[in-house]
Parts: structure tokens; sequence; C-alpha cells
């Protein structure tokens, strides 16, 4: 287990090294920053005087260097539109953007494996045939227009939700979130329903798909012959085993949801990191996208971290080679 663990955490430092050498290069090519800082119409002496205050007059290596180091500490320097830490920015943006993940991901599991899990079982009834032309159409429509179609019906013909931003917020301590008030609720809705609408027809097919190959195994034709009802062949069997390959995928379908926000976010405009980093790309904001890109890649390093040791604790397999 411990070599094991190391293993990953090795991998893990590598991958964050070379995403951080990549973000480094956006400081390199993507534009000069003493330039947005100071403009067009300045003295040569003072972008000198800048570029050494800032480190950039030093050797490539040496520059990336203390950029790794301080990117390990969280400071990605100040943002270059609008004038603050680029680490505060993020921390204010964070709680929107895990907010609204973590209610999408828990809405596509709650609904997509119950809904796989019929489609699988009954897989010949008109239901399951509607529930699948359902999760083709989600799997098929970009998120945007999605997005677009849910504000016309629900917020601009029926009234029910609001078609933008995130409602009413209650502060605990440096966290803010919306779900401790009846307006944050409703400002959720529509932006977690569609950004989970391609995950809950992802998990759905995935279930479905996995249930009727486990169904097919030997161990469960045994369980009927030794006289299992069906309830317990499908949900203490069947289903265990369904859900190994989907702890995997939802686990990178996680840091998928936290990553492509970007689109609800704009559509909504939500505000978290998502939206800050449309708005950093629109105005070259270079520190914004270089700690958003690190931020991500950590996001998904450890989540695919946590579902390794996930599927190293369900299959005792994984085990047995360690």
């Amino acid at each position: 287990m411990t070599a094991f663990v190391l293993q990953r955490l090795i991998q893990a430092t590598w991958v964050m090294l070379a995403v951080g050498f990549m973000a480094f290069l956006l400081f390199q090519y993507v534009g000069d920053p003493v330039v947005f800082m100071l403009g067009q119409d300045v003295t040569p002496e003072k972008v000198a005087q800048l570029r050494a205050e800032l480190g950039l007059d030093q050797p490539f290596f040496v520059q990336f260097f203390h950029f790794i180091v301080n990117a390990a500490q969280g400071d990605f320097g100040v943002s270059l539109r609008q004038g603050g830490k680029v680490s505060n920015l993020i921390i204010d943006r964070l709680p929107a953007t895990l907010e609204l993940a973590m209610a999408a991901a828990m809405l596509a599991l709650l609904v997509g494996i119950p809904m796989g899990v019929y489609a699988a079982l009954r897989r010949h009834s008109w239901l399951s045939k509607l529930l699948m032309t359902a999760s083709l159409v989600g799997v098929s429509l970009p998120t945007f227009l999605i997005g677009i179609l849910l504000i016309l019906v629900f917020s601009v013909w029926l009234g029910w939700f609001p078609s933008f931003g995130r409602g009413e917020v209650v502060k605990i301590g440096g966290w803010s979130t919306g779900l401790l008030t009846l307006d944050g609720w409703l400002h959720l809705v529509l932006p977690a329903v569609t950004l989970c609408f391609f995950q809950l027809a992802l998990v759905m097919r995935l279930v479905r798909a996995e249930m009727l190959e486990v169904l097919r195994t030997d161990y469960i034709k045994f369980a009927r012959a030794r006289g299992l009802s069906e309830r317990v062949i499908h949900f203490q069997h069947a289903l265990r085993n369904t859900l190994v390959p989907v702890i995997t995928v939802t686990g990178l379908q996680l840091g998928s949801l936290i990553a492509f926000a970007i689109i609800t976010e704009t559509v909504f405009q939500w505000p978290g990191m998502g939206l800050l980093f449309i708005q950093a790309v629109t105005h070259a904001d270079i520190p914004v996208m270089a700690a958003y890109l690190c931020l991500i890649s950590l996001i998904f390093v450890v989540i695919n971290l946590v579902v390794d040791l996930l599927y190293f604790w369900v299959d005792p397999r994984l085990r047995s080679e360690h």
C-alpha cells in the first residue's frame, strides 16, 4: 500500500512540474507583463527598472525556479487587469465553482445511476428506450445550448428560476455559500442542471453497459442457481461490481466538471473561477491564466490519486498485485 501511494505521489509531482513549466511559458511567449503593467508610452529606463524588480532580467531557468517556489506557496503575483493578488482572486471565486461542480456531480450520480440500472434491468421497456434516447441527446447537445434553452423555458417563459448570478450568499469564515439561503438554491438549479446534463447521460449509459456485462458473468448465473432472489442478485452482487469502473469515470468527470464549468459560468454569469479565467483571457491577464491552469491541474491530480486509492480499496486484485 505504501509503495503504491509513493509511486502515485511521484507521478503526481512530475505532472505538476510539467504543468508548471507550461504555465511559466505563458509569461515568456504570451506577452510581456512589463508592457501590460506600464503601457506602451514608457521610457526604457522604467522598463528596465521594473524588469529588474520582477526578476525578468534573470536567466530562464532561474526565473522558472522562482516561479515554481512561489507557485508551491500559492503566490502567482498580481493580476494585470484587477491589480489584486491572484491568490486572493482565486480564493474568492473558488467556493462558487466548487459548489456548482459538487451540485452537478451529486445530481448526475443520484439520477444517473438509478436510470442506468433501470435501463439495464428493463432494457426492452418503452421507458428504457426513452431514457437511452434522452441520454443520446444529452451527450450530443453542447453545454451552452442546453443552458440557453433552460433559461428560455424556466426563466423567460415560466419565470421559475433566476437566469444569472449566484444569488444571496452567506459567509462562513473565509468561505461563501449559497446553500444556506433559498435564493442561493434557486440560482443554483439551472447552472447545476446544465453542467450535469452531459455527465448524467454518461453515467447512465456507463452503468447500463456495465450492468448488462456483469449480468452475463458466471458468478451471477451461479447466484441464480443457489436460489438467491433477483433483488439480491441485482443490487448486492451485480450493482456492486458495476460501480467499480463507475468510480474511476466519476472521479475523472468531477475534475472535468470543475475545469469545463467555464461555459456554464459564462452563460449564467456565475461568479466562479471559469468566468474569472474567461475575463483573464480577454484581457491577456497572464498571472490569472497561469494560476488557473496550475490549480485545475492540481485538482485533476488529487482526484486521480483519490480514485486510484479507492480503486485499490474496492478491487482486491490490485491489493494482491502489490
